[in-house]
């Protein structure tokens, strides 16, 4: 079966909204124990598909497209709903969530799920790899921007803090990271997580992670010569 077939046509489809992703989340089962992990990244995600990606159900592949990285590849269950609600995905996919004849896994492939940039659940690669594609459609000189979503404690990993000084020295402005504050990293950094990256060089702004405007204001804010990092709070989670 091609990746094509799993597509929902967004031209037939019933709208979906934010509610319908509740719905679309509790059809997928055998995960729970990321369960609010998953839900900690639900209102970043929905935010950046409903009002900031450019990005087309029906042109994967565009050359000017936005990209979406989910770093933060473990409870991937709200970006599968994200992606079902937005035209990428079949609903009826949903409840064989994890199963093993299912293309939707533990961890987003790539490969096999249509939408997904990055097949990712090793923690601590998303922000590096963001940092090459931003460089790389730079070169191309085509228009596209980079969003990584990674976990607080993900930052805990030091391939991140690599990719934070070499985007910052760069001043790779077509790139933003998307930090969800869930206070679950176990070291921390002097000053909160923005003053990581902004003595880097890094543009910073800390939102409330449930909050849809304040987080289309943040991630819309101009920073043409400078990456710039956003710190959703969302409280404590998993």
């Amino acid at each position: 079966m091609t990746m094509i077939n799993h597509l929902a046509d967004a031209r037939s489809v019933e709208p979906y909204g934010y509610d319908d992703l509740f719905r679309f989340m509790s059809m997928m089962t055998g995960d729970e124990k990321h369960s609010d992990a998953a839900k900690s990244t639900l209102d970043a995600i929905w935010t950046l598909y409903d009002r900031v990606l450019h990005v087309d159900p029906l042109d994967l592949e565009h050359p000017n497209r936005d990209r979406f990285y989910l770093s933060k590849g473990h409870g991937p269950m709200a970006f599968y709903a994200v992606l079902a609600a937005k035209g990428f995905l079949d609903p009826a996919l949903l409840p064989e969530f994890a199963t093993s004849t299912s293309i939707l896994g533990h961890h987003p492939d790539r490969r096999r799920v249509p939408g997904v940039e990055i097949s990712s659940g090793s923690l601590g690669q998303g922000l590096a790899l963001g940092v090459g594609a931003s460089l790389g459609i730079g070169l191309s000189q085509r228009a596209g921007r980079v969003f990584v979503l990674v976990g607080d404690g993900e930052l805990d990993e030091g391939s991140n803090h690599e990719a934070i000084a070499v985007a910052g020295r760069l001043g790779i402005g077509r790139l933003t990271a998307i930090v969800v504050d869930n206070d679950s990293a176990h070291h921390g950094w002097p000053g909160g997580i923005a003053a990581r990256f902004s003595v880097e060089g890094w543009d910073t702004a800390v939102v409330d992670g449930r909050d849809h405007d304040a987080m289309f204001d943040a991630f819309t804010v101009a920073h043409p010569d400078r990456p710039l990092a956003v710190v959703a709070r969302v409280g404590r989670k998993a």
